[in-house]
């Protein structure tokens, strides 16, 4: 199951600098998730074997009147209940702020484990100075200098040591298929799931503290046999007022980590937004299968073009990857609402799809000859041989003779030829290119 790591702390004292030191990456976190800036939160880390994810809290709620309360708290208390592990970070330069006796005082009451991490140490003459910071009552500092790297290894050691190992399913279940219903919050997803499992079980209840507490539901009914993980704000909170779009995405990181296949709801009176599109993208970028759910259909004027305009609206908005099933239904009135699990159970039976290299190799070889790949500056490339990899999404291997010249347009050819031969609708594709 997947870890969040959160990074909290006042403003200013770089929180967005460490979450791109951390996620590997050189571009402004604006980038980290095509949309509004206010969503620049979610990135992957890996650091000895293990993944995680990490949540930049800062720069949000931007217009609100009481900074300190606004910026610090609400992000703060959300980034706290859904994070396993918290990265306290203060700054080396100020010295304790009453802001950072603020943060600390919210984290200490959680009693979530949390690591105090002294930024801008960037020579050794600073590193003396962190020890100021003890006095926040911690056994252990970690000073590091997000800017240029240093520090970072020793802190992310400890990190990934103290990742709690989630083995909440009994053997049994681990091996079941696992769906998760995510979307932005009202689109109908507490309703769709009493739909599915019958109203006998409602599971749209406020959470007392953690929310590790029954985060699967199983699902046995009419030959099916799978788990329904918990999802984006399908429960309510009590605390979250401002912030929702911020934490149905932090909600929908977790669901998606933990799931093999997304069903992605989308409200059929608001249409497919920035919101629906960022969670989608979300989904890809963890190569899981892949259901678009629109909800709400028994409330649209409908004509004989309504679903078409609708479809085709979606899947221009997701190019290049159009291939998956988009389902029009009422959570309300349960039209279609089976077909949604039976899609579901067809994307999943895709995702494990094994195609043998005898296949591969005799459908892909004529079809690379009469279409190759551009020649580049006279040299031409040849595609001599391909397999699938052994991996939890179908991945293939073209083993050619100049890998580093076959640009993504060619990739995307090559994709598409596979999937009009072999039925992996859903299904994210992945295609390597090696050297032979």
């Amino acid at each position: 199951m997947g870890n969040i790591v959160a990074i909290v702390g006042r403003p200013n004292v770089g929180k967005s600098t460490l979450f791109n030191r951390l996620t590997g990456q050189r571009h402004a976190i604006v980038d980290e998730i095509s949309g509004v800036t206010r969503d620049r939160i979610y990135g992957k880390s890996h650091w000895n074997g293990a993944e995680f994810s990490i949540v930049d809290t800062g720069g949000f709620a931007i217009n609100s009147e009481d900074q300190f309360e606004q910026a610090i708290r609400e992000q703060v208390l959300i980034a706290i209940e859904e994070a396993d592990i918290l990265l306290f970070l203060v700054d080396v330069s100020t010295g304790i702020t009453d802001y950072d006796e603020a943060v600390a005082e919210i984290i200490r009451k959680s009693g979530k484990k949390a690591f105090v991490v002294v930024n801008k140490v960037d020579t050794h003459e600073r590193i003396p100075e962190s020890s100021y910071f003890y006095a926040l009552g911690v056994d252990q500092l970690y000073p590091v200098s997000a800017i240029n790297g240093s520090g970072t290894g020793d802190l992310l050691d400890a990190l990934v040591e103290a990742l709690p190992n989630k083995t909440d399913l009994s053997e049994e279940e681990e091996d079941l298929p696992k769906f998760a219903i995510v979307g932005r919050p009202n689109a109908g997803k507490s309703s769709i799931i009493n739909a599915f499992i019958g109203v006998d079980r409602n599971i749209v209840t406020p959470i007392s503290g953690t929310t590790r507490d029954s985060i699967h539901t199983r699902y046995n009914k009419f030959g099916h046999d799978f788990l329904l993980v918990d999802t984006a704000g399908i429960r309510k909170k009590n605390k979250v007022h401002e912030n929702l779009e911020f934490y149905s995405v932090m909600r929908a990181v977790r669901a998606i980590e933990n799931s093999d296949v997304c069903i992605l709801l989308v409200d059929a009176t608001r249409g497919f937004e920035g919101q629906d599109q960022k969670i989608f993208n979300l989904i890809e970028r963890n190569r899981k299968g892949v259901v678009v759910v629109v909800n709400k259909w028994d409330l649209i004027e409908k004509d004989t073009h309504s679903t078409k305009h609708f479809e085709a609206e979606i899947r221009e908005k997701t190019a290049p990857y159009v291939d998956y099933p988009i389902i029009f239904t009422s959570a309300l009135t349960k039209q279609r609402i089976f077909k949604v699990l039976e899609d579901a159970v067809a994307v999943y039976e895709n995702k494990k799809m094994r195609i043998s290299t005898s296949q591969l190799n005799d459908y892909m070889l004529p079809v690379i000859e009469h279409n190759p790949p551009p020649s580049h500056k006279g040299k031409y490339i040849k595609i001599k041989f391909i397999t699938q990899l052994p991996s939890t999404t179908p991945s293939f291997a073209f083993f050619c003779n100049l890998p580093q010249y076959v640009k993504d347009p060619y990739k995307r050819f090559l994709e598409n030829k596979i999937r009009k031969k072999w039925n992996l609708t859903g299904v994210p594709v992945n295609i390597f290119l090696r050297k032979k």
